[in-house]
């Protein structure tokens, strides 16, 4: 009964040891190339000169992104079929788009605008009746300044309307 018992443990530990040690080598290398991912981010937006926001959210992104396909792979590896949870995966990302969109719309103009800079800080800037100095430029919105009044400008409209640079001087104080 009892050797039975030890050589049942035995056979299970020979088949999921190999699967176990898998999951750890996998996790290791995903580990390494998020690392070695982030370091390459950060030295092309140096080089490039890229926003701050840009930067944060591309390390971000790829980040996230290589965690899961290291759990999709490292469960792939322990003998699970992930097939369904792919496919799950696909269905969440476009129920979520549809259910963020506007919100997904900002943050894309955002980086649109950080990477073309129609405008800077400091500039004067008229769009749809409201013009101002622009003090900060946000992945969601930007944010200008007329006499005291702040006024928050949803990125997706300044992607989409015409803006009028009206110049491009420092900010009065």
């Amino acid at each position: 009964m009892i050797e039975n018992i030890i050589q049942m443990l035995l056979d299970e530990t020979s088949v999921w040891a190999p699967r176990i040690g898998g999951v750890v080598i996998i996790i290791l290398v995903f580990y390494i190339l998020t690392k070695i991912i982030k370091g390459a981010i950060t030295k092309i937006s140096a080089r490039l000169n890229l926003d701050s926001h840009l930067t944060t959210l591309l390390k971000r992104t790829s980040r996230i992104t290589l965690i899961v396909l290291a759990l999709i792979t490292a469960l792939g590896t322990l003998g699970i079929n992930v097939s369904a949870l792919v496919a799950g995966l696909g269905l969440t990302g476009f129920a979520l788009g549809f259910a963020l969109k506007d919100t997904i719309s900002n943050l894309l103009s955002g980086i649109l605008i950080l990477l073309y800079k129609p405008f800077k800080i400091n500039d004067q800037i008229k769009i749809s009746g409201y013009d101002g100095f622009v003090v900060s430029i946000d992945l969601r919105y930007t944010e200008l300044n007329k006499e005291g009044e702040k006024i928050l400008i949803p990125n997706s409209k300044l992607f989409t309307d015409p803006i009028t640079v009206m110049n491009t001087s420092d900010a009065p104080d």
